[in-house]
């Protein structure tokens, strides 16, 4: 699990090791500037979300699919006067822009890495002063705020702060995908805003939308916690009688995020490791959708 989800561990060692108050920025997030005319609508052809729904004082949620609507990577995507600034995990830069550049052909864009580095804070978490842009997360209602800034910052929040605030509202983080098999939708991506449905094509488009129209989606990510016990540190299956349905992502604790069969969401005999486990429903997941 920790070797799959490589990024997350910077997440779990920060827990762990939380004898230190000092602010800090996400060590398993990255940023690469995105310039040139084109660039707007070069990203706007590739991924999930509406590149359009872009201003100086908005982020936007989004992904990179394979053909097969298969996840690659998240991000979130910020606009400068000059720039579109992505916010993606530190592990994915190379891939991201290999592949993106692909499909320049004769595009006018420039993708670049940046030392530029991202901060978190919850709502009332006072920004910092040296950012170059700032944004409302967008995925749901106290989600609180993101940044880039110039270099390391004391203000905002710690990333055991983070982990524990995003496990408590349900939100996915890079650790919790798994490359070239989640589904978009899967990741609660289609509820959280990270997908339109207004948009022209993007890669893995198709998959997408016939799985969001026809209701084919058979497992979401879900928080969950323990009524005893705490997380193992790796791993985690989910038990329904005799039957696994379901796997543990990130965790702290005894709360985590699960990916979980959906004919399993009221079960009252879900287990982890032989503990009871439930599903807390988060604010933004549809009630119609709970059953």
């Amino acid at each position: 699990m920790v070797r799959r989800f490589s990024s997350g561990v910077v997440l779990l060692e920060a827990v762990g090791t939380a004898v230190s108050h000092m602010h800090e920025y996400l060590l398993h997030r990255a940023v690469l500037s995105f310039t040139g005319a084109d660039r707007a609508s070069f990203l706007q052809g590739l991924i999930t979300n509406d590149v359009q729904d872009l201003t100086d004082t908005t982020a936007v949620w989004s992904a990179l699919l394979t053909p097969q609507g298969r996840w690659l990577s998240e991000f979130f995507l910020y606009a400068t006067p000059d720039r579109i600034l992505m916010d993606c995990p530190a592990d994915h830069t190379e891939m991201l822009t290999k592949r993106l550049s692909r499909f320049r052909l004769r595009a006018d864009v420039q993708i670049e890495s940046t030392p530029f580095q991202v901060v978190t804070g919850a709502e009332g978490c006072q920004i910092p002063q040296n950012i170059l842009t700032s944004a409302p997360d967008p995925r749901c209602d106290g989600a609180g705020w993101r940044a880039i800034v110039t270099e390391p910052d004391q203000s905002g929040e710690t990333a055991a702060d983070f982990l524990e605030r995003r496990l408590t509202l349900g939100l996915p983080d890079v650790m919790d995908f798994e490359s070239e098999q989640t589904l978009a939708l899967e990741a609660d991506m289609d509820l959280l805003h990270g997908v339109s449905w207004k948009k022209g094509c993007y890669m893995g488009q198709e998959l997408t939308a016939r799985t969001h129209y026809r209701g084919l989606v058979k497992r979401r990510l879900l928080p969950v916690t323990l009524s005893d016990g705490k997380f193992p540190d790796e791993g985690g299956v989910i038990v329904s009688g005799e039957r696994e349905v379901g796997d543990i992502r990130s965790r702290n604790g005894d709360r985590a995020l699960a990916m979980l069969r959906r004919d399993a969401w009221s079960a009252s005999d879900l287990t982890c490791n032989g503990q009871p486990l439930s599903v807390v429903w988060p604010i933004w997941f549809p009630e119609e959708m709970r059953a």
